[in-house]
């Protein structure tokens, strides 16, 4: 394929290559693409049995992001899928597609691993989330553990709702664990940090009942045996009591993968600051073009949401390299090639990056966002909460806004 010269847009191993644009393709493309549908072409073809496996007993993770399975992988390392010798994980694949590419790279790993991968098109048309439920019932209702890596999903807590699972263990889904813990300690009703307040849409009034019942499910009974409610979690998260909370070192990711090489170059690690609401685009510009000039950096990581316009745009104004990683950021760091320094505005990686790149000599630095950087949009809770991120991040230097980074 003729690539033009103007390519803005990199993949992660280095190669040029453009923007990918969102939508892209159709079904019969990415069924095509899917490690799923390929492997189980092959097992038909060889008469070979399917891979689910729903036995009683079972651990099944749910997982909508590359980053939540990433720490299912690692909560199974650390546990080793908690003595019960088996797990499942179910991805409810997402639209997006720079999202499902990183699931599918994602999901890889984990059959290599040893797990069961059960890929769900969750969101494949109005008739999906019933034939979903459908499906995955009768494995909810005899699993003994359920793992999940979004509690503010709705798909989750309607799942929730269908378990009998005496145990629920919640993994992280980057900061917004950190929310979770926040309102579970205060009884709160479960609402995405950077959401703002104000009337409740007609979805909501109608999926409250299924979100309370979830909010139930996941708050610990004091003395009972019947239910267990854990956390694993690389954040600095203070919870309830009796939730318990088990470190995520990041130790399956530095076993498995590096330790890196390192360049003599500044990385930056993009945000969807931006696409959440939160940050003005502009303001969001002008801050990554000081960085990279303070810094001399030479590469932007870009998160899987970010849009091409946007990336087209910084990548102008910049200069900076464009990456689009095909994993998250924690594997790509630890496999390398990476920069002696790493940049980051508030976000999930000034909490993971320093565990994942623990003895590389790689510094990892995060700058504050400023609060005229925010829209009118935004969250009231949105400052506070990013500055929470960024002031209870270990083994990171903290830079001030960007004007002056």
């Amino acid at each position: 394929m003729n690539r033009k010269r103007d390519d803005t847009v990199s993949a992660a191993d280095g190669a040029r290559g453009p923007v990918p644009e969102a939508g892209r393709g159709g079904p019969a493309q990415e069924a095509a693409a899917d490690p799923d549908s390929r492997r189980a072409a092959r097992r038909t073809r060889r008469g070979e049995p399917r891979q689910h496996s729903d036995a009683t007993g079972a651990t099944l993770a749910f997982v909508e992001s590359p980053v939540q399975l990433l720490n299912v992988l690692e909560w199974a390392h650390l546990h080793q899928a908690a003595q019960a010798g088996r797990l499942t994980v179910v991805v409810l694949s997402p639209h997006d597609p720079m999202t499902r590419g990183q699931l599918r790279r994602m999901a890889e790993l984990a059959r290599d691993e040893g797990w069961t991968v059960r890929w769900e098109e969750a969101r494949g048309g109005a008739a999906a989330p019933l034939r979903t439920i459908g499906g995955l019932t009768p494995l909810l209702r005899r699993a003994r553990r359920i793992v999940i890596g979004d509690p503010f999903s709705r798909y989750v807590q309607l799942l929730l709702t269908l378990t009998r699972a005496r145990d629920l263990v919640v993994v992280d889904d980057g900061t917004a664990t950190m929310e979770f813990i926040s309102q579970l300690a205060r009884g709160e009703q479960l609402v995405r940090w950077h959401r703002s307040g104000g009337s409740r849409s007609p979805r909501d009034l109608v999926f409250a009942p299924f979100s309370a019942a979830a909010r139930r499910r996941l708050t610990p009974v004091p003395d009972s045996d019947r239910r267990t409610v854990g956390v694993f979690s690389s954040m600095p998260v203070e919870p309830p009591p009796g939730v318990p909370v088990t470190a995520n070192e990041f130790a399956w990711t530095r076993a498995r993968f590096g330790p890196p090489r390192l360049t003599r170059g500044t990385d930056i690690v993009g945000t969807s600051l931006v696409e959440t609401g939160v940050v003005d685009p502009d303001h969001y510009l002008a801050a990554v073009r000081a960085l990279a000039r303070t810094h001399g950096a030479t590469r932007y990581f870009a998160h899987r949401r970010e849009s091409a316009e946007k990336l087209h745009a910084l990548a102008a104004a910049t200069g900076l390299e464009i990456v689009r990683p095909d994993l998250p950021l924690e594997l790509i760091a630890r496999r390398g090639p990476i920069g002696r320094t790493i940049l980051s505005f508030p976000s999930t990686v000034v909490h993971t990056l320093p565990l994942a790149l623990a003895g590389t000599g790689v510094k990892v630095a995060v700058c504050d966002v400023d609060p005229a950087w925010l829209t009118t949009k935004a969250s009231p809770r949105a400052q506070g909460f990013l500055s929470g991120v960024t002031g209870t991040a270990r083994d990171v230097q903290r830079l001030t806004f960007a004007g002056s980074c």
